[in-house]
């Protein structure tokens, strides 16, 4: 293998898959990027066996192809330390050293045989899928922080991808909350359904979240999802599982409603949730005609605060109580400036709504359930 590429394009390609290498893995070969050169197309590939995200970078100036394992960490590290400018890579199959030259100096890294890198796997019976770039970003960063830590019932700790011919809807839950993002214009041949890891999901909006204008193909089976973007394609192994029917607990008919400025809403909780119990974290609405009194307390350590704000409130005086963590959390993952939200008694889950639903194409909803105030 012998090449000269541009120092700042090839680290922006390492560095584009390297969020997948692992911290400690079980593998030495996958501390290691894979480097296949055919004609002008470098193919930089990381993986951590369960998910592999490749790039292609394009090459002007190739003498000879190849394909060899070098060290990820290694190799950043230094190009990292270099100023833009041509460098030259030239591997030594004697020896198993890459010979790395630029303007004033040289390094010697070793390498690996790419025969032992794991192969991707093949799909069958799959099913395909486009969304834009900016919309499936929209729908990961909608659902993301909704997601569980859950040893017990792993298929809480991804996105669900329920799709249908008439839309696409992504859920996240972790039984306290529960998000719902709907594209109508993103929409299947038949039914069908994945639940997407939350590492390759965060990779995919990292990487996605600068090719607005760009589509994405999914195309997936009952194991594994391939992502194919721009010059970049990530395989991941999905988790089994079924997951919840999140529509049967998506209320219908709650209808205390609640109209307010979702930052004003956010930031008077993030402040009253200081004095909150350290425990709990609870925060306690009261309402009343067109007022909400938001309150907390912890009486261990004699701390309380309490703020008034002015909405619109169309029901039945209440006192609601709610962890404050996850009400700030979809607070600031709404994407809209007015919200309502829906309720029907102190015991029962908060429905929380765009106020006005300006994108025709888009829903999105959030489910939080209360906490039992204590008198």
């Amino acid at each position: 293998m012998k090449f000269i590429v541009s120092s700042t394009d090839l680290l922006q390609g390492l560095l584009s898959v390297s969020r997948v290498i692992a911290s400690k893995s079980s593998l030495p070969i996958l501390d290691n990027f894979l480097f296949l050169l055919e004609g002008n197309s470098l193919t930089v590939t990381a993986s951590d066996s369960e998910t592999t995200l490749k790039t292609i970078i394009t090459i002007d100036d190739v003498a000879e192809g190849g394909e060899i394992a070098i060290p990820a960490k290694l190799l950043t590290d230094t190009l990292k330390e270099l100023p833009a400018q041509p460098i030259e890579f030239a591997s030594d199959a004697e020896r198993s050293i890459v010979n790395i030259s630029w303007m004033s100096g040289s390094a010697q890294i070793p390498y690996m045989s790419a025969e032992d890198y794991p192969q991707l796997p093949m799909l069958s019976d799959s099913v395909k899928l486009t969304f834009d770039a900016s919309v499936l970003t929209d729908g990961i960063n909608s659902t993301i922080y909704a997601t569980a830590e859950e040893e017990l019932r792993p298929v809480m700790n991804g996105i669900y991808f329920d799709i249908t011919p008439e839309s696409t809807t992504l859920v996240a839950s972790n039984a306290h909350k529960l998000v719902c993002y709907t594209r109508k214009d993103v929409k299947g041949s038949k039914n069908a359904s994945f639940i997407l890891p939350k590492k390759p999901a965060n990779i995919l909006k990292n990487n996605l979240a600068k090719l607005a204008d760009e589509s994405v193909e999914i195309t997936f089976d009952k194991t594994n999802a391939m992502f194919k973007f721009e010059n970049s394609l990530l395989v991941c192994r999905l988790v089994e599982g079924t997951y919840p029917a999140y529509k049967s607990v998506i209320p219908k008919n709650n209808t205390n409603i609640i109209s307010i400025a979702r930052n004003e809403l956010l930031n008077a909780s993030k402040r009253v949730a200081v004095c909150s119990n350290q425990a709990t974290g609870q925060i306690i609405f009261k309402l009343s005609q067109n007022r909400m009194e938001i309150t907390a307390q912890d009486l261990d350590f004699s701390m309380s605060a309490q703020e008034t704000l002015t909405c619109e409130y169309e029901g039945t005086p209440m006192e609601i109580g709610f962890k404050s963590t996850f009400l700030i959390e979809i607070l600031s993952n709404f994407p809209y400036d007015t919200i309502c939200i829906k309720l029907a008694d102190p015991n029962r889950a908060a429905l929380i709504q765009p106020a006005v639903q300006s994108e025709p194409e888009e829903e999105i909803c959030a489910l939080l359930m209360p906490m039992r105030i204590n008198n």
